[in-house]
């Protein structure tokens, strides 16, 4: 038998889906934040999320 292949499992996985309605205005802002710090939209909210409750 060979030993199995594909990707790794991950630290930490992802395994929750968050739907989130915003306006054009703020994706624009969002998407040049990430485009210029070379993030995903999702990092990028992850990120955003870690600093709100880190201000707590």
């Amino acid at each position: 038998m060979s030993p199995r292949t594909g990707r790794p499992k991950a630290v930490n996985p992802k395994r929750n889906d968050l739907k989130v309605r915003i306006d054009d205005e703020t994706l624009k802002q969002l998407d040049v934040y990430c485009q210029a710090n070379g993030l995903t939209r999702a990092e990028a909210v992850r990120q955003g999320i870690n600093l709100l409750l880190e201000k707590k």
